[in-house]
């Protein structure tokens, strides 16, 4: 008991300081203001941006490749001219492979036409389209929140249905809480809508299209009322089965198939590519983990300056108080109390300018910034909490544990 009441004690004289002498306190914790402001800051953008990326490619599907002419160039030399004597990935593709392929859990065929605007009497709006085979909402995400899903009748017969966005719905039908079952037209078609998105917002990177402005339309339909031909080059997409880990064992299936319907010699290279989106994800993490270090180096130059502010205003603390430091230990102070002084009013200002510092980046994100949503994490709080209460430590400790070693008479006689 006797411990913890004299590391109150502690506390309180450490709190006491730090509240006598508000000027210097304030200019000394800049520095760690600076320094966490840097860091945390840096971890919370990134960690939004991540955050609004990965959303973005759950859009074009998680565990899937997908069979395209043009491979995706994530650094590296891109063989442009290679590439372009390649043929286009066709529909005739797509129905082969999804005829034939085992390894698989769903193949789609896809194509995406822009520049196209919907209308219902006197509303309209700019809307992508995108056609789509049946499976489509197995390799992505396509969330109905009014109506339902294309029944596997419709999209083999090519009809007129149609599955629209949330902002289409309320320009096209604003009096209309569910427009199922009303028809809009594209270049003057008609089509009928059988389901309503449910809303996503705004997103910064909307890799596949934002779902509240695109029109779903059976593949068929697409290809007919807007390429003139189904033969037409496409995204062919194949999801693979949960006990194929990685899509090895696809990946390999695709390659002999696709070889073969092409009539390829086995000394002949295989002219089409394999895209897989994780190694989109792990392009954006090697650009985030640079900007992450940059953080860390920026924030640390910030804080080692702060923490050696923290050291030598404790060193001008200890000498101005060696007297009390003597009549405290001539009184029977332990060694540990006094360390303990000087150790938490090192720690209280780094704390206080880390708190100060995590404040402003809260701050931060109540500002706009387009699309994207600045989220202050816990695992960031906690971070910049952590970061600032070792700087207290390693700035406090040297004065701290000189304050204890004094000798109780010498710092008596002391002015």
């Amino acid at each position: 008991m006797k411990f913890f009441r004299q590391t109150f004690e502690s506390l309180r004289f450490a709190w006491q300081a730090l509240r006598s002498n508000i000027l210097r306190t304030t200019l000394s914790l800049l520095g760690v203001t600076v320094g966490i402001f840097a860091i945390v800051g840096v971890f919370t953008i990134v960690d939004s941006l991540e955050k609004n990326i990965r959303q973005s490619l759950a859009e074009i599907g998680t565990d899937v490749l997908y069979v395209q002419k043009w491979p995706w160039g994530f650094g590296g030399e891109y063989q442009w001219w290679k590439y372009f004597q390649w043929p286009e990935t066709s529909y005739s593709d797509f129905k082969f492979l999804a005829e034939r392929i085992e390894g698989a859990e769903a193949t789609v065929v896809m194509d995406f036409k822009g520049g196209l605007t919907a209308k219902n009497g006197n509303n309209s709006m700019d809307a992508l389209l995108q056609g789509v085979s049946y499976e489509y909402n197995k390799v992505s995400e396509v969330t109905v929140e009014k109506g339902r899903y294309f029944t596997p009748q419709e999209v083999d017969a090519g009809r007129s249905v149609a599955i629209i966005g949330a902002e289409i719905a309320e320009n096209l039908f604003p009096s209309d809480p569910d427009p199922t079952g009303k028809s809009f037209k594209i270049k003057g078609l008609k089509y009928m809508i059988v389901g309503v998105q449910k809303k996503k917002g705004k997103s910064l990177f909307d890799i596949a299209g934002n779902p509240d402005t695109k029109v779903l339309l059976p593949y068929l339909t697409f290809a007919k009322s807007f390429q003139n031909r189904v033969e037409n080059s496409v995204d062919i997409v194949v999801k693979g089965k949960p006990e194929d880990e990685g899509q090895v064992e696809l990946e390999a299936e695709i390659i002999g198939l696709l070889r073969t319907k092409r009539g390829l010699k086995p000394t002949q290279t295989t002219n089409f590519s394999i895209n897989r989106p994780e190694a989109a994800t792990k392009a954006v993490s090697g650009v985030f983990g640079v900007i992450t270090i940059a953080g860390w180096v920026i924030g640390s130059f910030s804080i080692l300056v702060g923490g050696f502010g923290i050291a030598n205003i404790m060193f001008v603390s200890v000498k101005e108080r060696t007297n009390l430091i003597g009549i405290q230990k001539s009184l029977g102070a332990k060694n540990y109390f006094i360390l303990f002084q000087f150790l938490f009013e090192a720690i209280f200002l780094s704390l206080i300018g880390g708190l100060v510092g995590i404040g402003l980046v809260y701050l931060l994100s109540f500002i706009s910034l387009g699309s994207l949503d600045i989220i202050l994490s816990p695992q960031n709080i906690i971070l910049g909490l952590s970061v600032s209460s070792i700087i207290g430590v390693v700035a406090g400790i040297v004065p701290a544990l000189g304050a204890a070693r004094m000798d109780p008479v010498e710092a008596i006689r002391s002015k």
